[in-house]
């Protein structure tokens, strides 16, 4: 291997490092999250603890994007890091719910920075077409926080506590703090530019009252004259967040990215496929471990199929890509295999067998492995360089956007029906008390089936939305066109993005701006 070859190895593997950490939160969580509940109470508050990570990380990985594009990245992927071990080791002493909840977000403040930069990194190193090879490997980096997360969520949560899955950051952080500080070189920006804080400002207001809004719905409903002053207000700032976008200097989403065909399509499929999965996913431990009496351990075991089959998938993807140069077909494919999981689980009960999960979920494993690398290597292609940052944390921020309301959307779906389920049954114990004792020798057998039938009930709407949403998402893959991304090897990414705008019917020009052929 030629010296230059070796040095962007060591990069790609100390990005690769950082990605690990910031995605190994993600998954390592919710096998813990029954135990989280079961010591500090609070199952209405449960969401939150997934998505108030997710908030912070959203709101966020936009402005990340852009202050790297003008200043450089390094400094912001250590700076996330730093940020990022502050919360994890403030929430493995978190005393109660509400704590451990604020400090999921300082967590999600840091893994903002990490998520936006890591790919955006990759995207100045290489060109086009040799990226697809790349973004494979990060596509099965965050694969492989799916396969060790819900493991050592679960083996932690069991042998030591819940406290230890935040703990255990601290390490792996330090580690990759050293690595990318002595070998990532600082890549220089564009310089400087005014920063748009009345539209992230505006932005971040629209979600956090649209996250209570969705939130309501689990005390109440969704009709409810707060609920609807609620939406109404969400609706109106992201009204006036266009608005502002529209008159900025340097928007943080510039609107006419949103007119570019292939951007507007894998950002909505981003979108619907990270409501869909980290939506369901998350609460399916909590299925495991009330309803089929599984320990963590075991529900992070039956979770590690979907990860071993994203890690496989994703690579394979990736390396086609490289070969080909087109996405389309591959798109299609991993949408249809998804649904076909979503729907699969979709049939979930009481009386389901691990095998029907595991393959429901092995399936969508596959289907969201294919999808990983393409939607980066999709949407980075789609611009010009100076807006590499810009493009590859808006899909980050979508995908983001998208987990983040599936949780709170499902949370919501969840404390809905299972309070319907139970609605007149006199039960002397609640849902917390079948964690609370796992093998239900102080609870009534008769209460308990009830109790569990009504989870079991709970998981299968959640499912049958993801069906749905899987749905929409085959279609829209169907709606890309097969552009191809075979450019030479010294090719800019200025040119390559001028070919795939001129396929797409959109002119980018040469001052980075966009016009019509």
């Amino acid at each position: 291997m030629k010296k230059g070859s070796e040095s962007k190895l060591v990069i790609v593997l100390s990005l690769m490092s950082g990605m690990f950490l910031a995605a190994l939160d993600q998954t390592i969580v919710p096998p813990a999250l029954p135990a989280i509940v079961a010591q500090l109470g609070g199952l209405d508050y449960l969401s939150w603890v997934v998505a108030s990570y997710l908030f912070a990380s959203t709101a966020t990985i936009i402005l990340y994007g852009k202050l790297s594009d003008m200043y450089g990245r390094k400094r912001f992927y250590i700076l996330g890091i730093a940020i990022f071990l502050a919360g994890s080791f403030l929430s493995g002493i978190s005393g109660n719910i509400f704590e451990l909840i604020v400090f999921r977000a300082l967590q999600g403040i840091g893994g903002g920075a990490i998520m936006s930069n890591s790919l955006a990194i990759i995207g100045d190193l290489f060109p086009p077409k040799e990226r697809g090879k790349w973004q494979g490997f990060f596509g099965a980096t965050f694969a492989l926080s799916s396969v060790a997360g819900p493991l050592l969520g679960g083996f932690i949560t069991d042998a030591l506590s819940w406290h230890w899955i935040f703990f255990i950051n601290l390490p792996i952080g330090i580690v990759s703090i050293i690595i990318l500080t002595k070998n990532l070189p600082h890549i220089p920006g564009t310089g400087h530019a005014k920063i748009d804080y009345k539209g992230s400002a505006t932005l971040i207001s629209a979600i956090v009252i649209l996250m209570f809004a969705l939130e309501s719905g689990s005390h109440d409903t969704l009709l409810t004259p707060t609920a609807t002053a609620l939406f109404a207000s969400s609706a109106a700032l992201f009204v006036l967040f266009a608005f502002i976008e529209r008159k900025a200097e340097t928007p943080i989403l510039p609107p006419f990215m949103f007119r570019n065909r292939t951007f507007l399509i894998i950002i909505s499929l981003v979108l619907i496929t990270g409501m869909g999965m980290f939506g369901a996913i998350t609460y399916l431990p909590l299925f495991l471990q009330a309803v089929l009496g599984a320990s963590a351990t075991n529900s992070g075991l039956v979770l590690t199929p979907m990860g071993m089959s994203i890690v496989a998938s994703s690579m394979v993807s990736g390396r086609l890509m490289s070969r080909t140069g087109r996405y389309r077909s591959l798109t299609i494919g991993g949408m249809a295999m998804a649904l076909g999981g979503m729907f699969t689980l979709s049939f979930i009960s009481a009386q389901s067998t691990y095998i029907h999960i595991i393959g429901g979920l092995v399936m969508v494993g596959i289907g969201m492995g294919i999808t990983f690398p393409i939607f980066t290597l999709a949407v980075q292609g789609a611009f010009d360089k100076s807006m590499l940052g810009v493009a590859t944390s808006s899909m980050q921020f979508f995908r983001s956007i998208g987990g983040l309301f599936g949780v709170t959307a499902f949370g919501t779906v969840l404390l809905t029906v299972l309070s319907f389920s139970l609605a007149g049954t006199n039960l002397s114990i609640t849902p917390e008390d079948l964690l609370e004792d796992p093998g239900h020798a102080s609870i009534l057998p008769e209460e308990a089936a009830t109790v569990k039938e009504a989870l079991a009930n709970s998981l299968h709407i959640i499912f049958l939305i993801s069906t749905v949403l899987a749905g929409v998402a085959v279609a829209l893959s169907v709606m890309l066109k097969d552009v191809s991304l075979e450019k030479p090897h010294a090719q800019s990414m200025k040119e390559a993005a001028i070919l795939l705008g001129e396929e797409e019917g959109f002119m980018v020009a040469e001052d980075g701006e966009k016009g019509k052929k």
